[in-house]
């Protein structure tokens, strides 16, 4: 059966009504309207049969915000008598503090005794009786199949089913969104502190995948093997948590259905994120791999840099401020010229020497270094019959970094040029990406100053202002350096900040808040305002004005019309009358 239940004000006299569901107003007779604001005992269902000792025991239940049930007889709307079981429990908000009376209604007239009342005289009493005798009938029929043990039974469950344990009742309070089992909330400290993790990992994928790729790196160093198997592990796990992650929906609304979470990213990062956490690096360790798979494997382990993507997602919300974007701006430099110092490498090492012929070619860039280092190249003809020697690695990393860093800089001191056409290409390429981060980089720092030194320019130029106001008027000496002070001290309380047009961005409810908490000391230490209400305090905050005045000033003069009334908050004022102090307000 559908459930039926009010909710009443625990914190207002007489526990007005404050909902009323449907299956309550069905029972009842009576109109949702008609019944919010009515108490809570339900006494505009009192009739002439209603107990007065029930009414008391129900109104003692509400004044001791207890919990306890009823059988009650109330009148329906059109005045008919119904037999109610009546339960009353109290609901506590996060404080322990009873807000609310849950009161649940069930109807069980058909286990009580028929109502006699005026309307069972005269000539409708036969048809009182024969619709007794028939609802009698159909409990009868209902209950013939079971044994006395079974009935007995029956309406103790049933009174079971209508309690409500102190331990099931909600607290009337602001919730979390639920989540199913073995969901997590995308914004829960475990998974931002997930999300950090793998932010630093997926920075540490995009420096060393680029160089593994480019110098062939076989993993023979264990430290090194099993930090990356430890990173691709992770990542395998990131993406399981993925899966049981709730998201965002179009609607804002926040997702947490299983086979939603589970299509959506299968539509979005489910591909790129499984496809760089496969273990390249443990095939490559293997000696007898083939050259040609090895080098496959090294190029897919590429793919992982497009989980780069989600970190420009992620890190999207510092943006705002000046200082984070500086430092980004220079991380992204910094990345960019690792990677072409990178292909640069590649270039040079595919060049170098000419696999038709198997000579070295001289013009190459990397010879050219080898020679300058003392570190030439050598033919073996004793063993493999392959060119050896030449740089070491990492003298060729950083020698590729200072060329890269050079041209993405414009500079070009020339030592390390390109002489092949492949070079040739490269660099103009590298020329134009150059060119673009250049000027994107230091376009930016130019605004991230101008965003920090913003307040201050805007004080110099009020101060500027007012200084040539006051030459202009040829404001007394004296009047000039009080306003002078005045602008000075009230900038350094403000910080420059314009309230009215910070308060002017709220809405109306969200400007109040904020007015009573900036006035909330007059609110606090004045007794004009003890016993105002909330909505009085929050209708006063809106109206108020601070107001800086500099020693010396005159708030008001005798005479003078009062269109304001002004509180103390800090400092004091004097009352002068004839030149005299008659009295020190603060």
């Amino acid at each position: 059966t559908e459930s039926s239940f009010l909710l009443g004000n625990a914190q207002i006299v007489d526990w007005p009504v404050v909902y009323s569901n449907d299956g309550f107003c069905k029972l009842s007779g009576y109109h949702r309207a008609d019944v919010m604001q009515k108490s809570s005992t339900c006494s505009f269902m009192y009739g002439e049969l209603t107990d007065k000792k029930t009414i008391e025991k129900v109104r003692q239940t509400f004044d001791n915000y207890e919990s306890n049930c009823f059988e009650i007889l109330l009148y329906k709307k059109n005045r008919t008598p119904v037999w109610f079981y009546m339960q009353i429990a109290p609901i506590r908000n996060e404080h322990e503090k009873v807000v609310l009376f849950l009161c649940t209604f069930k109807d069980i007239t058909l286990f009580k005794q028929p109502i006699e009342d005026d309307s069972t005289k005269g000539w409708t009493k036969f048809a009182r009786l024969t619709r007794a005798l028939t609802n009698s009938r159909s409990v009868l029929q209902q209950l013939t199949p079971m044994n006395k043990a079974e009935v007995v039974h029956k309406h103790s469950r049933l009174a079971e089913v209508l309690q409500l344990g102190s331990d099931i009742l909600p607290q009337y309070k602001q919730e979390a969104p639920k989540t199913p089992p073995h969901i997590i909330l995308h914004y829960c400290a475990f998974k931002t502190t997930w999300d950090w993790v793998i932010l630093i990992l997926t920075f540490y994928t995009a420096i060393m995948v680029p160089y593994n790729v480019s110098f062939k790196t076989k993993q023979n160093n264990i430290a090194w093997l099993v930090l990356d198997s430890v990173v691709d592990v992770i990542f395998l796990v990131d993406i399981v948590l993925n899966f049981h992650t709730t998201f965002v929906g179009p609607g804002g609304e926040v997702i947490s259905d299983p086979k939603l979470i589970r299509m959506n990213y299968l539509k979005t990062w489910f591909v790129i994120d499984l496809l760089s956490c496969l273990p390249y690096d443990i095939i490559n360790a293997f000696e007898n791999v083939d050259e040609g798979i090895s080098s496959l494997f090294s190029s897919l382990k590429v793919v992982r840099l497009l989980r780069l993507g989600r970190v420009a997602r992620k890190l999207d919300h510092y943006l705002e401020y000046g200082a984070a974007v500086l430092v980004l701006l220079v991380c992204v430099f910094g990345l960019v010229a690792h990677w072409l110092a990178c292909i640069w490498y590649s270039i040079g090492d595919y060049e170098v020497i000419d696999e038709v012929t198997n000579t070295i070619k001289t013009d190459s860039w990397l010879y050219q270094l080898a020679l300058s280092i003392g570190t030439p190249y050598r033919y073996n003809t004793t063993g493999s019959g392959q060119w050896e020697g030449g740089p070491s690695k990492d003298s060729l990393y950083i020698s590729s970094l200072y060329f890269t860093m050079t041209s993405l800089t414009t500079i070009g001191f020339g030592n390390i040029a390109p002489t092949t056409d492949g070079e040739k290409i490269f660099s103009v390429a590298m020329m134009m990406v150059g060119s673009l981060l250049y000027a994107t980089i230091f376009g930016n720092v130019t605004t991230i100053f101008q965003q920090m030194y913003a307040n201050t320019n805007r004080y110099h130029e009020m101060l500027n202002n007012v200084r040539d106001f006051l030459k202009l008027y040829q404001v007394p000496k004296g009047l000039s350096e009080r306003v002078m002070d005045y602008i000075v001290s009230t900038w350094s309380m403000s910080k420059g900040i314009d309230t009215e047009k910070v308060l002017s961005i709220c809405p109306k409810d969200m400007r109040a808040d904020i007015c009573v908490h900036l006035n909330r000391k007059v609110f606090n230490e004045h007794p004009a305002f003890r016993l105002a209400s909330d909505g009085c305090l929050r209708a006063l905050a809106v109206e108020f004005q601070t107001i800086h005045c500099a020693p010396g000033d005159l708030i008001y003069h005798a005479g003078e019309s009062v269109d304001a009334l002004c509180f103390v908050v800090s400092g004091s004022l004097e009352v002068i009358q004839d030149d005299e102090v008659v009295a020190i307000l603060g």
